[in-house]
């Protein structure tokens, strides 16, 4: 089993002559691939909900509703707690909730009981950027970029296996079924992460922001309320409208609060910096581009040939045409890994946003037998897979190493603001050019059709976003032999006896004014930090000699950590921190 060394410093890559896969890839893998099943293990019973738990059907909603909710919720919250306590410990504290949600499931009939169980669930969503912190964390260099595809994919190979999966239970057994199934993958995934996966050394600064998380959360269900439910209360119904206004006038009081504090739950100023922003507005849009296609073909094909369109499958051979879209999303890992080494995460992105319009474009011609759903879902599974895992890796590029978690964190909650709003137009949508049918409303082609293009419409402002990103030569944690020769003749960055200070420069020498310099100490927590001035002079001396690492930020440039080395007590020595745009970079210059 993978050890973290005690002395691994925050800030640090892990070093590759150290490190070794293990077994941590497929088990956090593994871990993606739970959550994924509980998200879709009711699908195939949506319809039957209402019925199932005698209740009508705007309020079996509900029984999805909470879920979205509870994980939108979670999972900065989670992202958070582990950068400052532990990511292993919070994954386990994910999946430990998720199967007491399960098993609360599985044992009811009750609507509120079942509404509460399924946002026990929710809390699972955590598990991905918490398993994609640890990859940063813990990997060798070489292995990062194919690893972070996968787990990154993992919520749609789930999904698409899950399906048919699902339908199969349905069909044959008691749908109560269908949660002791996820309770169990949870229970074995927790098991192999005890086994396999060490917790990392990498820990956050500052104490956790509680007064933050609940304005957050507020602010978040006051947000997905009216977009889940909109459909249901009137899209200008006061409810709706009154919710959407509380939610802009929490999340505003929030922002202020955030920028105020000393230890913010989600970091503004780095969440603002261009290629953070743009990272994860771009997520939204494959997040409406990737819900789209789940929302569609399975109704297609569920629908009775009767219509005149529908294909009139099985719950279950429609859950197998559908399943090629998550199979081939981890197929395309690997393939991401080598255009990302290549190219960048940014034309990796680029990529796969523009395969998903070809899947989306053709699907408007290609709808007339099942084969045809499989080829839509292979083309659009391949972009969807190259652009989600693109993701993690443009984060990562530009936020610190303690701050993977809730970064990561954030950028999966605007995948699933992209799905939720999907979810609600798309639905809105198909209700509205419905037809009746043996005195029935069922979705039209038009409607189908309608929805294809407003994916096909979120991929291209997705393109436009992902255009402005700053281009990277490599992924995160990707070196080539001879960068990594390069590094290893530089010496470890050594201070003198008064501590640290100098200029915060770019590559040209120009000073970059009111940059961050943090420094760390062993334990991962803050043992000084300053403002650079608008001439790039800054001052940090540390409380005791030691090992520390030395962390450089600022807004439109990647950030940078050293390891060094304090041995205590006089003249201080002068350290130049040069921040690179675009690409993490390691340079420094030294003058006792």
């Amino acid at each position: 089993m993978p050890q973290t060394t005690t002395d691994q410093r925050a800030g640090e890559l892990p070093d590759p002559s150290t490190r070794t896969a293990g077994g941590i890839v497929p088990v956090l893998a593994f871990a993606g691939i739970t959550v994924a099943v509980m998200q879709t293990l009711l699908v195939p019973v949506i319809k039957d909900l209402p019925v199932l738990l005698r209740t009508s059907p705007s309020d079996a909603t509900w029984v999805m509703t909470a879920t979205l909710l509870a994980g939108a919720v979670s999972t900065p919250i989670m992202g958070r707690l582990g950068d400052l306590f532990g990511k292993r410990r919070m994954l386990l504290a994910s999946l430990a909730v998720m199967v007491v949600g399960s098993l609360i499931c599985g044992f009811t009939d009750d609507l509120v009981i079942m509404i509460v169980g399924r946002a026990l669930q929710g809390f699972a969503m955590g598990a991905i950027p918490l398993g994609i912190g640890i990859m940063r964390d813990e990997l060798p260099r070489e292995k990062l970029g194919s690893a972070m595809a996968l787990m990154s994919s993992s919520i749609g190979v789930g999904g698409g296996l899950a399906l048919p999966a699902a339908a199969l239970v349905a069909q044959n057994a008691d749908w109560h079924a269908l949660f002791f199934g996820a309770a169990g993958l949870g229970v074995v995934s927790m098991l192999l992460t005890v086994r396999y996966v060490p917790e990392s050394s990498v820990r956050a600064q500052g104490t956790f922001d509680w007064l933050g998380a609940i304005g957050l959360s507020a602010g978040l269900v006051a947000l997905l309320l009216p977009i889940t439910k909109g459909s249901d209360w009137g899209w200008g119904s006061p409810t709706t409208l009154g919710l959407f206004g509380l939610a802009v006038a929490i999340l505003l009081l929030w922002g202020v609060m955030e920028l105020r504090g000393a230890a913010p739950l989600v970091d503004l100023r780095t969440t603002a910096r261009r290629e953070v922003l743009l990272t994860n507005l771009a997520s939204i849009m494959v997040g409406v581009a990737f819900y789209a296609i789940s929302l569609v073909l399975p109704q297609l094909l569920q629908l009775p040939a009767a219509t005149g369109y529908g294909l009139g499958q099985s719950m279950v051979v429609a859950g197998l045409c559908v399943a090629p879209l998550g199979l081939t999303m981890m197929f395309t890992a690997p393939v991401y890994a080598r255009i990302s080494a290549r190219r960048g995460p940014k034309v990796s992105l680029m990529l796969g946003l523009l395969i998903i319009g070809i899947g989306y474009g053709a699907g408007l011609g290609l709808m007339n037998a099942a084969w045809q759903t499989i080829v839509i879902s292979v083309v659009v599974g391949a972009g969807i897979g190259l652009a989600y895992s693109s993701l993690p890796a443009l984060i990562i590029g530009a936020v610190d190493p303690s701050e993977t978690g809730a970064a990561n964190g954030l950028n999966t909650l605007m995948r699933s603001i992209g799905t939720s709003v999907s979810s609600a137009v798309i639905g809105m949508v198909l209700a509205h050019t419905s037809i009746r049918t043996g005195g029935v409303a069922v979705p039209s082609m038009d409607g189908f059709r309608i929805s294809f293009l407003i994916a096909t419409g979120a991929v291209i402002v997705g393109l436009v976003l992902a255009a402005f990103l700053p281009s990277q030569r490599s992924a995160p944690g990707r070196k080539s032999l001879a960068g990594e020769a390069e590094e290893s003749r530089r010496p470890t960055l050594v201070a003198g006896s008064g501590g640290f200070r100098g200029r915060v420069v770019d590559p040209d020498g120009a000073p970059i004014a009111r940059a961050n310099v943090t420094l760390i100490d062993p334990r991962g927590r803050q043992a000084g930090r300053t403002t650079a001035d608008e001439d790039g002079h800054y001052a940090l001396l540390p409380p005791s000699g030691g090992p520390y690492v030395l962390a450089g930020t600022a807004t439109g440039y990647a950030p940078i950590a050293l390891p060094a080395e304090y041995p205590g007590g006089g003249v201080p020595v002068d350290v130049d921190l040069i921040l690179a745009q675009g690409a993490r970079e390691r340079r420094t210059t030294v003058a006792s």
